[in-house]
């Protein structure tokens, strides 16, 4: 479980009050400022308070905890901070509210006047819900459900999009080239701002003077700007350090590009990259990565929980990905960067009581309350009859009418069919791609199109070169076109060892047809 107690700003803290806290942020120019929610819903703040940015009404510093009226039952979903510092919060409603230094406008209000208690921005932004904010140095990024990213305040380096260098008070849509595009994550450094849109290319603009922009130059871009060196690579997520900025693929890799003078790009140097450039982090998939404007660390974890941390940690340099014994991207920051802040609004999962997601969790394949058995391979599945009705329309109609105690399943396996049931009971899968394969079969044959979606996530995560065609193969058989793309453009990206796998060599003769005339339209063997 996260702990919070690992950043100092918490240290004058009691257990019990620690236990409460749900979500925090940590932010400052010496991480001396902190915004937490409790169990309750109800908001506080403590520390130096410079430029008002607690929002607790006034700009008098608090080692104790003062409550914020305006924030509290509004249940935070996200936040940022600037470097004023300024405060960006979005609801889970979507309303967007900001406080604290505003010399450059950066709150998005049409003023320049600090404000010491949060105000909602709706300027731009009514019957729109936000779901993701970004601050750089002095500016504040907004990104909406439906893929449209807004940006205010400082612009002397063309950070919020607009085309000039003018200072922009109010929210305003950022069009150019994302115009008609659907974004679905966003970013700042310092001085510029990223977004990822749904094809997985990246947007840039802003301040490039260390190549942060990864358009191979130093000239500062008043509008977006595709990645072209990206060109092929499909983005998920997007981080921003003070200059540098790090992204994961779709394939669970690292590039990254900018400032690098204390190794935070995990290239093996110090040397300043203006392009896109790998980041070998050990052999396994990346699933998270983290930086924040206002240090120069990065972190990673990969699918099997490993943490690393590379840049400025504690005042050395690490210039490629180093192992910890962290658990959370979290934990890298709040005990090596400098200052000690978050890079996210922290969510801490209370550790005693159990949600009704949890309790119901609890009970798959539990005999004890269980009314029906599923026999799967001569090993028996402990479920609940009238949770399979509520849950899957396959289920509505086989036991509407059936008294039986012992169901038994021929057509697919133990694991897979496990998976299926517990799925119902958990909304998430957990299995090996291979299994995952098996499981779609059975997606496809219940008409359980959520599932059939998480199976080919998981099959994406647990592709390799081995597996690849016989991933590939599956994904032909069942239809599952956007994974079928997937496959193909990572056979294309690992063309000369897939070739020499024995799936390769024992590929369905159509299939092989159509895989060399495919790659063929894709310029795959041209020398």
């Amino acid at each position: 479980m996260l702990d919070v107690g690992k950043w100092p700003i918490f240290a004058l803290r009691s257990q019990e009050e620690l236990k409460l806290i749900r979500q925090a942020c940590v932010f400052g120019s010496a991480g001396n400022e902190v915004l937490y929610a409790t169990e309750n819903d109800e908001v506080f703040a403590l520390g130096t308070n410079c430029s008002g940015c607690l929002g607790i009404g006034d700009t008098q510093s608090s080692i104790e905890p003062r409550r914020l009226d305006t924030l509290c039952g509004k249940k935070l979903a996200c936040l940022s901070y600037g470097s004023g510092p300024h405060v960006v919060a979005a609801t889970t409603e979507g309303e967007v509210y900001t406080w604290g230094h505003n010399a450059y406008s950066q709150l998005g209000n049409g003023t320049t006047n600090h404000s010491l208690v949060p105000c909602q921005i709706s300027t731009n932004l009514l019957n729109k819900k936000v779901i993701e904010v970004a601050c750089g140095s002095h500016h504040s990024m907004v990104l909406t459900s439906d893929g449209e990213v807004y940006t205010w305040g400082y612009n002397n380096s063309g950070q919020v999009g607009s085309g000039s260098t003018a200072n922009q008070p109010i929210p305003r849509r950022v069009t150019s080239c994302l115009q008609s595009k659907i974004a679905i994550n966003i970013a700042c450094g310092q001085m510029c701002s990223m977004a990822v849109v749904e094809n997985g290319e990246v947007y840039v603009w802003g301040y490039n003077g260390n190549g942060q922009l990864g358009l191979g130059n130093s000239g500062n871009q008043p509008t977006p700007c595709r990645i072209a060196a990206l060109q092929g690579i499909r983005v998920q997520r997007v981080a921003c350090g003070y200059a540098h900025t790090l992204v994961l693929t779709d394939e669970g890799q690292l590039y990254a590009w900018g400032a690098n003078s204390y190794g935070q790009l995990g290239t093996g140097n110090r040397g300043n990259q203006s392009y896109p450039a790998p980041v070998p982090v050990d052999k396994d998939r990346v699933v998270e990565i983290a930086a924040c404007h206002s240090a120069h660390t990065s972190a990673a974890k990969t699918q099997g929980g490993q943490v690393y941390m590379w840049g400025q940690c504690r005042g050395q340099s690490l210039t490629l990905p180093h192992l910890t014994h962290f658990v959370c991207t979290d934990d890298v920051f709040a005990c090596f960067a400098t200052p000690a802040v978050t890079w996210r609004l922290l969510s801490v999962e209370p550790d005693d009581h159990l949600t009704v997601a949890q309790s119901i969790k609890k009970e798959f394949d539990s005999p004890d309350n269980a009314d029906v058995r599923f026999q799967v391979d001569g090993k028996y599945i402990h479920v609940h009859k009238v949770l399979l009705k509520i849950r899957c329309e396959h289920f509505r109609s086989v036991l509407n009418n059936n008294n039986d105690e012992i169901i038994e399943i021929s057509e697919f396996s133990y694991p897979v069919y496990r998976a299926f049931l517990e799925y119902l009971y958990t909304d998430s899968i957990s299995l090996p791609p291979e299994d995952a394969v098996g499981l779609l079969d059975l997606a496809t044959f219940y008409r359980e199109n959520r599932l059939k979606k998480l199976c080919q996530q998981t099959i994406k995560q647990g592709i390799s070169e081995e597996n690849a065609i016989a991933l590939l193969s599956a994904a032909v058989k069942y239809e599952a076109k956007e994974l079928e793309e997937f496959c193909f453009r990572f056979c294309i990206n690992h063309l000369t060892v897939v070739t020499q796998t024995s799936g390769f060599a024992e590929m369905d003769h159509d299939l092989l047809k159509n895989f060399i005339s495919k790659a063929s339209q894709v310029g795959a063997f041209k020398n």
